[in-house]
């Protein structure tokens, strides 16, 4: 009988793609307790090797949790099953497998195999070169692939499944209420960010993916939520690169009748138990620095770094000429409509931001970079804001959170008008929001984590698409 015959008579009975399998273990559960199981038992898996010995055949499974040998002999399966066999089976091909577990004489843990079944077809052949491809973005459009060659990125992507569950047992543990709020919105507002628009045809209006959780979030403190936050996926219709990818994760929290400074110290003390738990110590490596969260981490303030680092003598003086000047010797380009908030911050962003690599928190900036932040109540042109600066990384930015309604409308007016001038990376007055202030908001403070950013860090790789399963791409061009 050739292979379409066998493969036709399987289908008729159900067996090339059968609907149930028989599996008495995992794999990872066989290998621990391989010495105590003496009887004869069933496992299923992936077919990795075959190695042909005249009537008997080595080959691998693998079932996600670990790899066994399996040992098929012409002798005691007989001619059928070990024919059908060597004519059939492939390696990818799904496997189930009856038999008795033994040692061989290099005492490799194997399974003797009385009887097997096909339970999944591999029409494709696996790869046999895949480390080093030339075209890097074919390992994240087949990312299953990679998986599936590279043991280090499904070890990678576990430790993030890991680093984001001990996030969220720590602020369980204080008393956080996870919650979750509209991915399609209204009003793209929460961040100063160029939104995604789509339209829903039964409502017939605009709607935008989500920029961020921010205003929702905030609502709920106003309607006595203490302590919440979510997981976020955001959605920033901006370029791509080494940090950035439209589709992202953010963990964002708000906490109330606590401010800035406190929220300094608690994530601090998150992120240090979360390296110490998913890391198993208290330096890391990323590139070539060695990064310490045994110390207390540093604060610098904004224009400090900009001093030191941009090296512009006083930069809480300069004006929009001196900003842009400054910029323009840098390489960085400046458009018309940039407030000199922005300019100075995308100075930092290139010149200040790569050279902190220490756990840092850069403090107190001008009003006009954060249109939600609170004013500080000693300077009234300064916010209570921060962000934490890891490896070069922005991992965090926070603030004591605006909740004078009056002076929030006046800080949305002033977006609207930059809007007006083109500038697309705004947050819109958004009345809603507003009308909620007005019914009181405690004194809370707020932040967002990207945790696709500390997730690089801690697995010290240096391109985002590496840390997200699902990269966003540019569409392959078949030739």
């Amino acid at each position: 009988m050739g292979l379409e015959e066998i493969r036709e008579e399987r289908i008729k009975k159900g067996g090339q793609y059968p609907i149930s399998v028989s599996r008495s273990f995992e794999i990872a559960e066989v290998i621990a307790r391989f010495s105590k199981i003496k009887k004869s038992i069933f496992v299923a898996g992936r077919i990795r090797t075959i190695r042909s010995h005249g009537g008997s055949i080595f080959f691998d499974i693998d079932d996600g949790t670990g790899s066994l040998q399996a040992y098929l002999k012409l002798d005691e399966i007989g001619e059928e099953q070990f024919s059908n066999f060597i004519k059939t089976i492939d390696i990818g091909d799904f496997v189930e497998l009856k038999g008795t577990l033994f040692k061989t004489k290099k005492q490799e843990k194997t399974i003797k195999i009385s009887k097997w079944r096909m339970i999944a077809k591999s029409l494709r052949p696996l790869p046999e070169k895949w480390h080093g491809l030339k075209d890097v973005e074919e390992r994240f459009r087949k990312r299953y692939l990679d998986i599936l060659m590279n043991k280090e990125v499904k070890e990678r992507f576990l430790l993030r499944s890991k680093i984001i569950s001990e996030i969220r047992n720590l602020l369980d543990k204080d008393g956080f209420v996870e919650v979750e709020t509209p991915i399609l919105q209204n009003l793209a507002g929460g961040a100063l960010a160029e939104p995604f628009t789509t339209h829903h045809n039964a409502l017939n209006i605009d709607l935008y993916l989500r920029l961020a959780p921010e205003l929702f979030l905030k609502k709920l403190l106003v309607g006595g939520f203490n302590k919440v936050y979510e997981m976020s996926r955001d959605f920033r219709n901006e370029g791509i690169d080494v940090t950035h990818n439209p589709e992202f994760t953010m963990l964002e929290l708000y906490e109330s009748y606590c401010d800035a400074e406190y929220l300094r110290g608690f994530i601090e003390k998150i992120l240090k138990e979360v390296v110490k738990r998913v890391c198993k110590k208290k330096e890391i490596i990323y590139g070539e620095n060695k990064i310490s969260f045994a110390k207390k981490f540093s604060v610098i303030s904004y224009f400090d770094a900009l001093k030191r680092t941009a090296l512009m003598p006083e930069p809480e003086k300069a004006r929009r000429k001196d900003f842009s000047l400054r910029a323009k010797q840098f390489g960085i380009e400046v458009e018309s409509f940039d407030t000199k908030e922005k300019i100075a911050d995308n100075i930092f962003k290139k010149i200040c931001r790569p050279k902190i690599i220490q756990p840092t928190f850069v403090i107190d900036y001008p009003v006009g970079s954060s249109p939600l932040a609170k004013r500080k109540p000693d300077n009234p042109e300064m916010i209570d804001r921060f962000q934490l600066i890891i490896g070069g990384l922005e991992i965090i930015n926070g603030f004591s959170e605006l909740n004078d309604p009056i002076d929030q409308r006046k800080r949305f007016e002033e977006q609207d008008k930059l809007k007006e001038k083109g500038e697309k990376s705004v947050s819109p007055s958004d009345e809603d929001y507003l009308e909620a202030l007005e019914y009181g908001m405690p004194p809370a403070a707020g932040l967002g984590l990207g945790i696709d950013r500390l997730v690089m860090l801690l697995t010290n790789t240096t391109n985002i698409r590496e840390v997200i399963l699902f990269p966003t791409l540019r569409p392959k061009q078949e030739k």
